[in-house]
């Protein structure tokens, strides 16, 4: 449960109710008196929330309008040994299952302490029990923080324009090499981050594409147009995913809608 202090509304998430653990989301607004449904916590809903669990923590911070929560031990006996989720309150951010892991992240736990720092944007997650069945009595004293970094506007408008001017460079040079080079050289070269290890490599291995002959572009069975469409479909389909939904096609299948 969480106080926003600007549009003065309580929001609850998840709980348990006899001995059925929820995961709906709803909002109760203090001053008008009105409850809002945000996510009735259905399978529709499956992958805007988290999963049900014990001893969830939230944390919310006013002045960026986000909730982040911290799912816990899942109550699913299988998913135990799964590291926890955080999720932001319009998409998982971070979820990884990897036992390897589990090292440089906190292990799933309930019964602990989580609390955020508004003015530097970092979490710290404190103790807990780690639910261990040989050792139920098991209290944890590690210490965590966390920091979540997101990509700034200027840094995704450069990463569409090289991703832009990365396949029209691919594409003109399978007809037209020289003029390719030249966009190497003078347009594409602008949106590349020069001090990145990755980008610059990536970057240094485009020429080899002056080199190949237009078969090399072209999977067998595929005609020009056929490879041509599906490569700009393919670089649409990335470029969509750094827009929100509301600004986007929808992404399932238009078969789904059909009542048989």
């Amino acid at each position: 449960m969480l106080f926003h202090t600007r549009n003065r509304c309580l929001y609850v998430f998840g709980g348990q109710r006899s001995k059925t653990y929820l995961n709906d989301f709803f909002s109760y607004d203090v001053d008008g008196d009105h409850v809002e449904i945000i996510s009735d916590g259905t399978k529709k809903d499956s992958g805007m929330v988290p999963m049900t669990g014990f001893t969830q923590r939230a944390t919310i911070d006013p002045e960026l309008n986000e909730i982040h929560v911290l799912s816990g031990l899942s109550k699913d006996k299988d998913k135990r040994e799964e590291n926890a989720c955080v999720y932001k309150n319009d998409q998982a951010v971070k979820e990884n299952p990897s036992k390897a892991l589990q090292e440089e992240e906190p292990c799933p736990r309930f019964a602990h302490q989580l609390v955020y720092d508004e003015m530097h944007k970092v979490h710290y997650l404190f103790g807990g029990n780690p639910g261990k069945s040989c050792s139920p009595k098991m209290r944890l004293d590690d210490f965590w923080s966390l920091k979540l970094c997101r990509p700034s506007k200027e840094y995704l408008l450069r990463h569409c324009r090289y991703l832009i001017r990365k396949y029209r460079f691919e594409e003109k040079a399978q007809s037209e090499p020289l003029n390719a080079l030249k966009y190497l050289q003078n347009d594409l070269s602008l949106t590349v981050d020069h001090t990145d290890p990755d980008e610059t490599k990536e970057f240094q291995l485009l020429p080899s594409a002056l080199f190949k002959s237009s078969s090399d572009f072209i999977p067998l069975g595929f005609s020009d147009v056929d490879q041509t469409y599906a490569q700009r479909t393919q670089l649409f389909d990335t470029l969509v995913n750094f827009f929100p939904d509301s600004m986007t096609p929808p992404k399932g299948n238009l078969v789904d809608l059909i009542t048989l």
